[in-house]
């Protein structure tokens, strides 16, 4: 039977791990990310990266997104929406009279995800 010295000794040790530890002298510290935190908000349907657009919520922007488009990860994806199957991308050069760039839309199976 353990004591309870030898019990909180293990518990210390190996249970319960310290916010830091010491190495050639240095002190380093552990703190806790609050982006890693698993309350992430439901995707919803039909999301914008333009802070402008209606579709646009600044929660989901919190935490990173994936979108596949037919199978394939898309990285530069503007808009989406997932019940009409279409994405929506930048041109590489053209811009409309505001100076941003104009949208394509591209059509297939939407998959959105936090990454």
């Amino acid at each position: 039977m353990l004591k309870n010295e030898e019990i909180s000794y293990y518990k210390q040790r190996f249970i319960e791990p310290k916010p830091y530890f010491v190495y050639n002298d240095a002190l380093f510290i552990f703190y806790k990310n609050m982006n890693m935190s698993d309350n992430k908000p439901a995707l919803p349907d039909h999301l914008a990266g333009n802070p402008r657009s209606p579709f646009f919520v600044e929660e989901c922007f919190e935490h990173q997104i994936g979108i596949r488009l037919n199978g394939k990860e898309r990285t530069d994806v503007e808009e989406y929406c997932i019940s009409e199957g279409w994405v929506k991308i930048p041109s590489p050069k053209a811009l409309d009279r505001r100076g941003q760039p104009i949208l394509i839309t591209l059509k297939g199976t939407v998959e959105a995800y936090y990454v």
